[in-house]
């Protein structure tokens, strides 16, 4: 298995059956053209295997933060690590970026998630409250 951030429009395509939709031609070129977005595929056998997605966050009294927006594996290639190493690397990635910290939202019971983001040095943190606002829908 190999990690490579993806930095065009036809990488993303390729790992467009990772993701939840189709990848939009206007959204995806937004995402690379902002250095805070990042996306690391991890492959296998040339084929992408998962990915995930972080976006750096900056306050003015606290400094840069990486959201770790999502993680996807493909079902035929689970409960094989590639999940704690696309976070890992992700973490690295903040890290040589300067981030002070990482950190994801995930619902209680996605274990696998939470096996991933704890095996890649994570921690939960107790009595979180997950509050949203939905303006309309993302694209398409």
């Amino acid at each position: 298995m190999r990690i490579e951030r993806v930095s065009d429009a036809a990488g993303v395509v390729a790992a467009g059956p990772l993701l939840d939709r189709p990848p939009v031609a206007d959204a995806t070129r937004r995402f690379l053209a902002d250095p805070g977005h990042h996306l690391l595929v991890a492959y296998e056998e040339d084929v992408p295997a998962g990915f995930v997605t972080g976006v750096e966050m900056t306050h003015p009294d606290k400094g840069t933060e990486m959201f770790l927006y999502e993680l996807a594996v493909a079902e035929g290639h689970r409960n094989r690590g590639i999940g704690r190493s696309l976070v890992a690397a992700l973490a690295e990635l903040a890290r040589d970026r300067g981030c002070y910290g990482m950190w994801v939202l995930t619902d209680p019971g996605n274990a696998a998630a939470q096996i991933a983001y704890s095996a890649a040095g994570g921690v939960r943190e107790a009595d979180q409250a997950f509050i949203t606002w939905t303006f309309s829908t993302a694209a398409g």
